[in-house]
């Protein structure tokens, strides 16, 4: 799939941009990639996986941002850059912290386009939350997802009101299947997916088998099967964690490096979000009108 939008058109990125962020202990930083041409651009807060950072994943921002839309990367604490590691007592904290950073994200989202030089070309109006592995989790919060507690209680609501539609890629399951290693260094990874009602497109990998969870790749399905509609899901057959390598060519995560499938996913995701933010669903429409695709992804909805 290709999209019908100028994927040829330059971009450009403007970073380190310093949101205000009480209490955090090391500045949040992101970056902001956009065409450098347009008007009314929709807006994408991106979350990354674990140990990345705001340069990581320029396959997927770098074309998104060529199809018109503004990217903005923040660099969580979990990143390499901070030295947090697994042993750190910070570390317990740090999925909260991430949702807050979302959050500061979107709640100074005017300041944060006035100073990449975007004041006037965005449309705050249309705001998306997108997110890889752990950002899956954390940008699912903002679609309404909630954590379960070790009686199985949900926590807190952190859906943001800005959010109109998103995308989690990658994104934990649910269930009492969580390895030991998981389970001792990663709790909160018991996403409650039912009250997660905002429009969201899933995507997992049909060889994603993780090392947290038992399950096998169908637990990257289970935010698209235990959440209400409206979703879609998309399946990419032989896509392991890194769908080809989202975080960049050559990573040393990826396993199945494949930079059109790559393409395929962020073409995927801009179609989908033009579509659920109201701009534009011809890419959509022709994607879900392909049903099953070739055998090598397919796309179910409700």
């Amino acid at each position: 799939m290709s999209s019908s939008h100028s994927l040829g058109r330059q971009i450009v990125s403007v970073k380190p941009i310093v949101v205000p962020s009480p209490g955090r202990g090391i500045d949040l930083q992101v970056k902001v990639t956009a065409p450098r041409s347009g008007r009314n651009l929709p807006v994408i807060v991106f979350s990354h996986g674990n140990a990345w950072s705001l340069d990581g994943y320029g396959p997927l921002v770098d074309r998104w941002a060529a199809a018109g839309f503004v990217v903005v990367q923040p660099t969580h604490l979990d990143s390499r850059r901070t030295a947090i590691t697994w042993d750190d007592p910070r570390f317990a904290t740090i999925w909260r912290v991430r949702i807050t950073d979302l959050h500061a994200v979107l709640d100074h989202l005017v300041d944060v386009l006035v100073q990449a030089g975007l004041e006037g070309r965005a449309d705050r109006g249309r705001a998306a939350v997108v997110g890889h592995s752990w950002g899956a989790q954390t940008a699912g919060a903002l679609l309404g997802a909630r954590v379960l507690d070790a009686e199985g209680v949900a926590g807190e609501d952190f859906s943001h009101p800005a959010v109109s539609a998103g995308a989690l890629i990658g994104a934990t399951g649910t269930g009492d299947t969580l390895t030991p290693f998981a389970a001792e260094n990663l709790p909160f990874m018991k996403p409650d997916f039912s009250t997660m009602t905002t429009p969201a497109l899933v995507v997992a990998g049909g060889k994603d088998d993780s090392q947290l969870s038992t399950r096998g790749p169908e637990w990257f399905t289970d935010a698209y099967h235990l959440s209400p509609a409206p979703k879609s899901l998309l399946g990419i057959t032989e896509g392991e964690h890194t769908m080809g390598g989202l975080a960049g060519e050559q990573v040393a995560e990826t396993s199945d490096e494949d930079p059109a499938r790559v393409a395929f996913t962020a073409d995927a995701i801009s179609a989908y979000l033009r579509a659920a933010l109201d701009l534009d669903d011809a890419d959509w429409t022709a994607l879900n009108s392909a049903g099953a695709g070739d055998g090598t992804w397919s796309l179910v909805g409700k």
